[in-house]
């Protein structure tokens, strides 16, 4: 035992010191902004000619005055211009001054004058660029207060994660101190400090979270054991499981995954500590009934170490499960979760046992009349009495109840939003919301049109469909600034006919053209904004876009149009969300209903467990409907997780009772000494599962937040259908009539616990004391 302990103990540790290495930032250039195009040798060469992108910026620098088209704040912008681009890895920037020239001679018309200009000068240069199709609306805000700068780094040349954030931020605010009478506010965004904000905040929560955590747990055991040793024997094994399961994770390269640095080591203390608190009950009643401590240590095992290996097994499942999603972080969290549920188990069942026999168990058993639960446990043994008394109430009311709330959490409707895994308050956070108000939205999507080869590149029907799209575009409110070629050539003089427009095409400077109009490979785009208000909310919106473009398609046979990017591919796959859920629920349901319809050979135990267990499931979800929350990715992750949980306190209970039952002939009895037996590590284990989730709840994620929320109403909720549902569905569905059942078959529903000989059991008073 004691080497088995060593070899992964060893194990874990080379996987600590192998794991530091650096391969975050290079990620970024894995990640392409926009989707590759597919090769197509029916399409003529495309000429190499940079192309100007709104969507492809590494950060975005969010520059907040109204002060931009003085002098002072012309001089101040070019110069952090100037300052952020001295740097290294700071590889372009564009903004409006940047902007190509639009005009139909070509003569050069900066959009920002020199410092030196008159005021007039100033106001008749912010009418142009609010009327610049590339500009207002797009790098200026339409109230001319919020300018963007779109900032691409060079990779060889980042040092770290702050060169790429911070300063950014720190460079612009040290230039902006040179004109103190200017008040410019700033705040870096975009997709590398979205990233690099998620991965920053969970290592900073990582550690703070794990302490407050298991200091609670700690805290809390030594109130409800009432024995030091005890507490530290409990501590040890779910504190060795996780730092076995963390170490041993960093063989499969899963340690980055964003709920493993936080909710993982939690989850895995919460578990490891769930199934040893049954274990040193038992052990320290073992104990005071005058056994040695080698001897308590083997009956204890003999006693709950199959139960707990149940317990781990269907636990197990439930967050095994989550390898049926299709998110590959719902994926590795729940890869991780077996791993560790796995080396827990280990820990539990081989190092309380083993610390028992050591000096540290000489005095475990002290203290084991006097823990809170213990001494007023009696008091509210009256419960189970009135429980057995109305048991066929108690019973319609647990299936009725649970029926019902299942139905109601079926409303839920699935929802996706990017800021969720950011902290409220982050900077990447509150650049991506004033984007919101100021731009109608940091992500961009788009309408792609193409034809076929009987309409030429310059073709009027060309502007007229890319015309029509853009108008249905602007016909949504939710929509933010649709962008083509139509924009560009409404700029030039004309009377408006798409005739005369198509033949100004040529005028367009290449790389404004080129970014919307590829006449080699017969297609146009029309882009868009969308806000972060959730990808549900622009279910309907995509709908009707999705309408109008057919009508659209249906009057121009040789053309096809499409919606492509981020957000439209999140809205297709939204569903996926609700398939993930029912998917890693139904098999993990199924298969726990299966394994404990095995073990305790019962059907209608099976069934009863449904039950207990799906009560507290139906409860979350509807407290989720009732308080206006969405179906997210996490929670998918949640209810999988809570389902694991609260399935192990019922195993408890009924392997207690199918073990006083196939005794003593009598399922009253068998109900009374399970209450009584194993109702104090039950109290105890919530209590502790609640207190130390609780600690979460400070995170400044919100979908940590959710997460553990979940987790203390499922939790909460698993105690009710365990010492009030369960007893009395047991009781009704198994003796109608108040009498002792009779057994066919003494051996038939027998739970893994009755396989142990006779011999090594407690008398029941004993183990009630």
């Amino acid at each position: 035992m004691l080497l088995l302990i060593l070899t992964i103990t060893a194990v874990a540790l080379v996987g600590y010191l192998d794991a530091n290495r650096v391969r975050r930032l290079f990620k970024f250039k894995e990640v392409s902004p926009t989707p590759a195009r597919q090769v197509d040798n029916d399409f003529a060469e495309v000429p190499d000619v940079e192309t100007v992108s709104l969507s492809g910026a590494d950060a975005i620098l969010v520059v907040e005055s109204d002060q931009f088209f003085t002098s002072e704040g012309a001089l101040a912008l070019r110069k952090i211009v100037e300052n952020l681009e001295a740097l290294d890895h700071v590889d372009s920037i564009l903004w409006m001054d940047r902007i190509p020239i639009l005009n139909i001679f070509g003569f050069p018309q900066p959009l920002f004058p020199r410092a030196e200009s008159s005021d007039s000068r100033f106001v008749d240069a912010k009418e142009r660029a609010l009327s610049h199709p590339l500009v207002g609306g797009q790098l200026l805000s339409r109230n001319g207060r919020t300018l963007l700068l779109l900032i691409n780094f060079e990779w060889l040349f980042v040092e770290g994660d702050d060169d790429v954030t911070g300063r950014l931020h720190d460079v612009a605010a040290q230039t902006l101190a040179e004109f103190p009478e200017l008040d410019f506010d700033f705040y870096v965004t975009g997709r590398v400090p979205f990233y690099l904000t998620i991965l920053q905040t969970q290592e900073a929560n990582a550690f703070k979270f794990q302490m407050i955590g298991y200091s609670m747990i700690g805290l809390m055991s030594l109130i409800l054991f009432r024995g030091p040793t005890a507490v530290l024997i409990v501590a040890m094994a779910p504190t060795l499981g996780v730092f076995w399961t963390l170490g041993i994770l960093r063989y499969f390269d899963l340690q980055l995954n964003p709920f493993n640095d936080v909710v993982l080591p939690v989850l895995l203390s919460l578990v490891g500590l769930t199934d040893g608190v049954h274990l040193m009950v038992q052990i320290r009643r073992l104990r005071a009934s005058g056994l040695s401590g080698r001897e308590a240590a083997r009956q204890g095992i003999s006693q709950v170490g199959l139960a707990c290996a149940l317990t781990s097994l269907t636990t197990a499942i439930g967050f095994g499960s989550l390898s049926l999603a299709h998110s590959q972080t719902v994926q590795e969290f729940g890869w991780s979760c077996v791993i560790g549920v796995v080396l827990t188990f280990i820990a539990v069942v081989t190092v309380i046992p083993l610390a028992c026999t050591t000096f540290l168990g000489r005095t475990v058993h002290v203290g084991h009349d006097k823990g809170l639960i213990d001494r007023n446990l009696n008091r509210i043994g009256g419960l189970i009495e009135s429980v057995l008394a109305r048991s066929r109430f108690i019973s319609y009311l647990a299936i009725g109840s649970t029926l019902a709330m299942t139905l109601i959490s079926l409303s839920l409707r699935p929802d996706e939003r990017r800021s969720g895994a950011l902290p409220v308050h982050s900077e990447a956070a509150v650049g991506i919301r004033h984007m919101d108000e100021a731009f109608g939205g940091l992500e961009f999507s788009a309408v792609d049109v193409r034809w076929s080869k009987n309409v030429e590149a310059d073709s009027p029907e060309v502007l007229a469909v890319v015309t029509q799209v853009d108008e249905l575009l602007r016909s949504e409110e939710l929509i933010g600034q649709p962008l083509s070629i139509r924009n560009f050539l409404d700029t030039f003089p004309g009377d408006g006919k798409p005739a005369e427009r198509m033949s100004m095409l040529e005028l367009m400077p290449p790389p404004l053209k080129r970014a919307f109009y590829t006449p080699e490979r017969r297609e146009a785009s029309v882009s868009f904004r969308v806000r972060d208000l959730g990808i549900a909310r622009y279910g309907p919106v995509f709908e009707r876009i999705e309408a109008g473009l057919s009508e659209i398609a249906a009057e121009h046979p040789e053309f096809t149009l499409s919606m492509t990017g981020s957000a439209v591919r999140r809205w297709k796959q939204i569903y996926q969300v609700v398939m993930d859920l029912v998917a890693s629920l139904g098999s993990a349901t199924v298969i726990i209903f299966l394994v404990l319809t095995l073990v305790y050979r019962s059907l209608k135990i099976g069934l009863i467990s449904i039950i207990s267990n799906l009560f507290p499931l139906a409860v979350t979800g509807t407290v989720l409907v009732l308080t206006g929350q969405s179906l997210e990715l996490v929670s998918v992750c949640a209810f999988t997780v809570c389902l694991g949980i609260a399935v192990d306190d019922t195993i408890h209970f009924l392997t207690r009772f199918e073990e006083i039952r196939a005794e003593t002939g009598d399922d009253r009895e068998a109900i009374r000494s399970a209450f009584t037996g194993v109702g104090t590590a039950l109290i105890m284990t919530t209590v502790v599962l609640i207190t130390g989730f609780a600690t979460v709840l400070f995170s400044d994620m919100r979908e940590q937040r959710i997460f553990v929320t979940m987790g203390i109403l499922t939790i909460g909720s698993a105690l009710v259908g365990d010492l009030i549902f369960l007893p009395a569905l047991l009781s009704y569905f198994s003796d109608r009539n108040g009498e002792a059942m009779p057994l066919d078959d003494p051996d038939a529903d027998r739970g893994p616990e009755s396989l142990v000989e006779p011999d090594t059991l407690v008398a029941e008073p004993a183990a009630a004391e």
